[in-house]
């Protein structure tokens, strides 16, 4: 893993950005050395390394999905209105709005640009699928936006956004990597659905920790969500099996936009009550064991994908 990090950052230090003009490459650059977990990379690089050795060879891809990757940062935290982003400032707070757009926009066409430098036969196949997933992500983003104004989400119009929000990138990292390693096409399938699978369980654990995290470990305030009546899995399922009066309890608290922590307070004494916690522990756990079941599939020598795993494994044991 640690040989694996080292060189995602070392390619990301070493793209070799135009001087001119400035306002343009420098809100780039700024992003790109904020660090962050290099999930995505990291996902291709292990895929790749079940069946070569030469892992530079995967890296143009990997850097390109961590330039798309942090292009949606960029947007995402202009239309979420953020000022932080891993303790440092959002780029349209420390530039303007105009450059967040302009600089994401570029972002997005660099890391076409990277994925093309990938020596690999099958780079049609990667191409597409980088294009696929981009745009299923696109329409994530939308229906998430569509939720802040529906009352009635169902939990699994909610699984299948974060699905493509969160999922699908992560899938397409696993598969891009098995496709320029020429792994067989049913592997490249089980690597796609095992992404799938992990992402979703990550974002679940993301909702659950945004509520019963430890601010230190969790790297965010507890109740971010909350505060903003975020539709999580956590919300969806509290309305849905809420009664009346818990449910105009819900609303109270929800349109409070005075006392945070009364807010969080009463709202998270509600999904004790309703028994949500449990919930999405219990679907985390379904998620996982389909991950696992996946996984154990891929016909590959144990010791050999024992690593990637073992990383997944890491992602979805954050201390609660």
């Amino acid at each position: 893993m640690e040989t694996i990090l080292n060189k995602i950052e070392a390619a990301l230090a070493a793209i070799p950005y135009p001087q001119q003009p400035e306002g343009l490459y420098e809100p780039i650059r700024y992003v790109l050395s904020m660090g962050g977990k290099r999930l995505r990379p990291t996902l291709t690089l292990m895929a790749y390394a079940l069946y070569k050795e030469d892992t530079e060879r995967a890296l143009p891809t990997a850097i390109g999905l961590e330039t798309y990757h942090n292009h949606t940062l960029l947007h995402d935290d202009l239309m979420d209105k953020a000022d932080m982003r891993r303790g440092k400032a959002t780029v349209h707070k420390k530039w303007d709005e105009n450059t967040a757009i302009l600089s994401g926009d570029t972002m997005l066409i660099m890391a076409f640009q990277h994925i093309l430098r990938t020596d690999c036969h099958r780079l049609p196949e990667v191409l597409n699928l980088a294009a696929r997933t981009m745009q299923e992500i696109c329409e994530g983003q939308q229906y998430d936006m569509n939720f802040e104004s529906l009352s009635d989400v169902r939990e699994e119009e909610y699984i299948e956004m974060i699905r493509l929000k969160t999922s699908v990138l992560l899938a397409c990292a696993l598969k891009a990597g098995a496709l320029i390693a020429d792994a067989p096409k049913e592997d490249c399938e089980l690597l796609y659905q095992f992404g799938e699978k992990i992402g979703l369980a990550f974002q679940l654990q993301d909702d659950y920790l945004d509520c019963y995290g430890d601010p230190a470990v969790f790297g965010k305030q507890i109740g971010g969500d909350i505060c903003c009546a975020k539709k999580t899995f956590m919300l969806i399922n509290a309305f849905n099996r809420a009664n009346d009066a818990q449910k105009a309890e819900l609303n109270r608290l929800l349109n409070d936009v005075d006392e945070r922590e009364e807010k969080v307070t009463g709202v998270l004494a509600l999904y004790d009550e309703l028994k949500i916690p449990a919930l999405c522990r219990e679907r985390m756990e379904t998620l996982y064991a389909e991950a696992r079941r996946i996984f154990d599939s891929l016909p590959i020598a144990a010791e050999r994908k024992q690593p990637l795993w073992d990383y997944a494994e890491k992602l979805l044991s954050r201390k609660k």
